[in-house]
């Protein structure tokens, strides 16, 4: 008998008896759990990273766990429930008004929170306040006059928003209210062209009530009772000008400065598809604003400054102590050069002053004059040469 199959059967069959690789299933491994959906790998990932996150587990963070030691169960912030709202009509009449005393009462503050704003570096902080200590101590107690000042006299600073100006036109300005009085500067801008002295007007009127309320500047004799034996006086300020001061209190701008600020562009569309760019320049002004009481001080100080002011001297009077070779007499004839300098009228004559020397007793005549310098109206300098 004779097997019917094909060959191509029969060489398929025979192909593991007549080659040396071995069969695939030794080469592929038999997994037992075998994975019927995607939701067992998901699964045992969730598992673990539940337990991950459990409550229960302490934190690994060593800073997150002293926190949370520091921290009361109390302060920590709990879950709220919900509630209806308060204009509806089903709310209680005591819980609307337990819910308006609960959000009135006042978050206590906790120091250690805030100090990690407020003193980032406390080592720094502690070095800077051992560091006045020992100033205090070294200087036993006494001011320094800028100190001194600081605690007696008041000052404001006070900075405007931008306008929509440039500095070139906002400066005239300033130059022009610099030493007046706040009064006086309001006046000035409300009769002013420009455009910008609307705005430099209302940040004075803003300055004045911010100096009433924050330094208690300009209260006059409600403010102060050392006002009140004040008496009117006239005083000169730093630029020659004679200002009459009837109460010390009052606000005057000592300096005014203007600063640039941020600017915009804005296209320009002209004709045959040209682009101008144009800047739109912005500039705040600042006023430092100061009471009388301080030009008076000023005015004071000049005063005296120049009361004890020594009288300018062409040559120091004192006696010839050495002898050199181009200004002595041992020669016949020598020149000697002597700055003279008299005062004299059209009544009085002329009256000459020269300086004597005990190693020249006796001095002629003097000769011809030089030259002549004028200095004030009634004084005249000469230069006179002399022969001995």
């Amino acid at each position: 008998m004779s097997l019917n199959l094909p060959s191509r059967r029969l060489l398929r069959s025979a192909a593991p008896f007549t080659t040396s690789h071995p069969p695939i299933a030794f080469l592929v491994p038999i997994y037992t759990n075998q994975r019927r959906s995607l939701w067992d790998d998901f699964s045992k990932r969730l598992e673990s990273a539940r337990r991950l996150f459990s409550p229960n587990k302490a934190p690994k963070n060593p800073l997150t766990e002293e926190y949370l030691k520091k921290k009361s169960d109390a302060q920590r912030q709990q879950a709220e429930r919900g509630d209806l709202s308060q204009s509806s009509i089903f709310e209680n009449e005591s819980s609307r008004r337990h819910r308006q005393n609960e959000e009135s009462k006042v978050v206590p503050r906790n120091p250690e929170i805030m100090a990690r704003a407020l003193d980032p570096n406390p080592n720094n902080t502690l070095r800077w306040k051992q560091k006045m200590v020992i100033q205090e101590v070294r200087r036993r107690g006494r001011l320094t006059k800028e100190q001194s000042l600081k605690r007696t006299e008041r000052v404001l600073l006070s900075k405007s928003h931008d306008f929509k100006t440039s500095v070139k036109k906002l400066v005239p300005l300033a130059k022009q209210i610099a030493g007046k009085t706040v009064e006086d500067a309001i006046i000035q801008m409300r009769f002013s062209k420009k455009k910008v002295a609307k705005d430099v007007k209302e940040h004075l009127e803003h300055a004045k009530n911010e100096a009433i309320l924050k330094r208690g500047m300009g209260l006059g004799k409600l403010g102060r009772k050392s006002t009140e034996n004040f008496k009117t006086r006239y005083i000169v300020t730093k630029d020659g000008k004679r200002v009459k001061v009837e109460d010390p209190t009052t606000l005057y701008i000592d300096e005014a400065w203007c600063g640039k600020g941020d600017w915009t562009r804005s296209y320009d569309f002209r004709a045959r598809g040209n682009v101008n760019i144009m800047k739109n320049r912005t500039t705040s002004i600042s006023v430092v604003l100061k009471e009388e009481k301080t030009r008076i001080r000023l005015h004071e100080e000049r005063e005296e400054k120049l009361k004890n002011k020594k009288v300018w001297v062409q040559l120091p009077n004192r006696p010839i102590t050495a002898q050199r070779q181009y200004y002595s007499c041992s020669s016949a004839r020598e020149q000697l050069f002597f700055f003279v300098s008299w005062t004299y009228d059209s009544t009085s004559s002329l009256s000459l002053a020269v300086p004597s020397s005990p190693t020249f007793p006796s001095i002629p005549q003097p000769g011809r004059f030089i030259e002549t310098v004028t200095q004030h109206t009634s004084q005249k300098s000469y230069s006179v040469i002399l022969e001995c």
